[in-house]
């Protein structure tokens, strides 16, 4: 076992897992945030899609005792308080959010896209999101919820 401390979200959470425990794994059942989902388990669809030191990571690959001392952000933490973030709000609004497994993750990524490239083209954001599969296929309205959410942040 290995005794870690993870700052989530900008709280810090002391946690025992085992070494080999993947950052996925201690999130949803250690730290108890459990919006980021487990969908392949295999790097394949970025629904687990965490930031890590601001950049998007899978969290199914990425062991938990590597992200000790950097800042994770689950999307848990885009909200700031009952208001949520442009992006988020933006999917709910354009019906980007069918199912939901992968919205988590897309939104992670489209954070992250937005925060290196605040006005990105067509290009950029399918680029952006080529990490994250939607298995109702609604990229169309994702794709327009992060174009319009870039619009709406600057």
């Amino acid at each position: 076992m290995h005794q870690m401390n993870l700052e989530v979200n900008g709280v810090s959470y002391p946690v025992v897992a085992d070494a080999s425990r993947n950052l996925l794994s201690v999130i949803r059942t250690e730290v108890g945030l459990t919006g980021t989902k487990e969908g392949c388990d295999d790097c394949e669809c970025g629904a687990c899609m965490v930031l890590l030191d601001g950049q998007p990571v899978n969290s199914c690959s990425y062991l938990a005792a590597q992200a000790e001392g950097r800042a994770i952000t689950t999307i848990e933490g885009l909200a700031e308080g009952d208001e949520l973030h442009p992006i988020q709000a933006k999917m709910l609004e354009l019906g980007g959010v069918q199912c939901g497994f992968c919205t988590p993750g897309m939104i992670m990524s489209a954070h992250a896209l937005l925060e290196r490239t605040p006005q990105p083209s067509e290009e950029e954001i399918r680029i952006g999101l080529s990490g994250n599969l939607c298995r109702c296929t609604g990229y169309a309205k994702i794709l327009a919820a992060v174009g319009e959410a870039a619009v709406e942040i600057r």
